[in-house]
């Protein structure tokens, strides 16, 4: 567990001074009755929420400054929704560093999509008690990494094998792009699946997820983001 909180930390970039506060942050509540006196991420969670929804607001404010109320919201909401989040925790390999009850871990906890963006927000609430705002905000516009991209590869509706499909159609046909399982693990109650995309015999994207519709769309994302950084004819 300490080594996946040391991972978790330097994909962060950000160490704790108060490492009691990243043990609160990824304390899910099902943990509190194995081990009484002991704190759940739930009153982290709701100051990080609030973090979040700030320094999201404060950039989409700045970079989109021709954008009225409504465009504006909906952009913050599909960069704050609950599975974006959870992809978020994902990719920063916060999962195998949640402490989760006995039940909550036989049930597939570790990678329920409530579970990890609740911790999510509540190690940004926790980065903020341990630093300041400034700090934090780098530390949030560093996970979602280039926020126009971002917006690119995720779109309001959030259908990325729709939208890939899309891009790519006109130049390649309706039967171009195929999705391939190319790995599965974990228990049969916590089944992790690797899918990649592939464009003819090019490989365009890969990503990971609890079935193969999510990994399929977390693939799609991934090919999304290669091509708008890309910026393809």
């Amino acid at each position: 567990m300490s080594e996946a909180r040391e991972k978790l930390q330097a994909r962060l970039g950000y160490t704790f001074r108060n490492a009691a506060l990243l043990d609160c942050a990824l304390t899910h509540p099902s943990f509190i009755p194995e081990h009484p006196g002991t704190e759940s991420n739930q009153r982290l969670e709701f100051l990080g929420d609030a973090v979040l929804q700030l320094v999201l607001t404060e950039t989409l404010f700045q970079l989109f400054p021709t954008d009225r109320e409504g465009p504006l919201s909906r952009r913050r909401a599909t960069l704050a929704n609950g599975p974006f989040l959870a992809q978020l925790a994902r990719d920063l390999g916060l999962d195998p560093a949640l402490q989760l009850g006995t039940s909550e871990e036989s049930t597939g906890g570790r990678q329920r999509a409530s579970a990890l963006g609740d911790a999510l927000e509540a190690v940004i609430g926790a980065v903020f008690l341990d630093s300041d705002f400034a700090i934090a905000r780098r530390v949030v516009l560093g996970l979602y990494g280039d926020l126009p991209v971002r917006l690119a590869t995720v779109g309001d509706g959030d259908n990325p094998k729709g939208r890939l499909q899309e891009r790519i159609q006109p130049l390649h046909g309706n039967d171009a792009l195929r999705y391939e399982v190319v790995a599965t693990d974990g228990a049969d109650h916590a089944r992790a699946y690797e899918v990649v995309v592939r464009l003819l015999d090019r490989d365009l994207g890969r990503g990971r997820g609890t079935s193969k519709k999510l990994a399929e769309e977390a693939a799609a994302r991934e090919a999304l983001r290669a091509l708008t950084e890309n910026n393809p004819a």
